[in-house]
Order: structure tokens, then C-alpha cells, then sequence
């Protein structure tokens, strides 16, 4: 996997994880609308780990530390199963697990 590809991808990471972490309810207003208020603090954590995870691989963009981020994001993809057809949180997990799915496949790759 290129170099570029991987310090790309990861920048567009660290970006997503700063507008959660800042921004949650202009993410969920344009993305998941009916995800309830009392919970945005989720979005904010959410946005803390893949601002860490991705500045992480951004720093350190090896074998390793790819895969470790891979893991990270199965597991998180994982997790959001139980939420898929709740009407309240279900369409948040589909989003953030199909992007956590999808780029902790690419990233074992690495």
C-alpha cells in the first residue's frame, strides 16, 4: 500500500475525528438526525479515538501500527451490529460501522 495512500486516508481520518469530537451535532444533523441528544457525548468519544487512532498511523504508518488501527475499527464495526435496526441509533451504526469496516479491512492489508 502506498505511503500517500495510507498518510491520504489517515488525514481524512483525523479530520472526520475533529469534526465528531467538535462538531457532533452538525455530523448528526446532516447524517443521522434522529439519533437523540442525551447521547451525542458518543459521537464526541467516537471522534476522540479515530483523531488519536489516525494521528497515530499518521506518525507511525507501519505494518503494525496498521493493523492495530484495523483491529480497532473491526472491533468498533462489530460493536454497531446490535444497532442496525434500532429506529433511534440504527442508521449512526450503519454509517459508523460500514466506514469502520471498511477501512479496518484496508488497513489489515497494510
Amino acid at each position: 500500500m502506498s505511503g500517500m495512500v495510507v498518510r491520504t486516508t489517515s488525514a481524512v481520518g483525523v479530520g472526520v475525528g475533529l469534526v465528531l469530537l467538535t462538531r457532533p451535532e452538525d455530523a448528526l444533523a446532516r447524517l443521522a438526525p434522529e439519533y437523540p441528544r442525551d447521547r451525542r457525548w458518543v459521537v464526541r468519544v467516537l471522534g476522540a479515538r479515530l483523531l488519536v487512532q489516525h494521528a497515530a498511523v499518521l506518525a507511525a504508518p507501519r505494518p503494525p501500527v496498521l493493523r492495530a488501527a484495523a483491529a480497532v475499527d473491526l472491533l468498533h464495526a462489530a460493536t454497531m451490529a446490535p444497532l442496525l435496526r434500532s429506529p433511534r441509533y440504527g442508521r449512526a451504526a450503519r454509517i459508523s460501522g460500514a466506514v469502520a469496516a471498511a477501512y479496518g479491512v484496508w488497513a489489515a492489508r497494510g
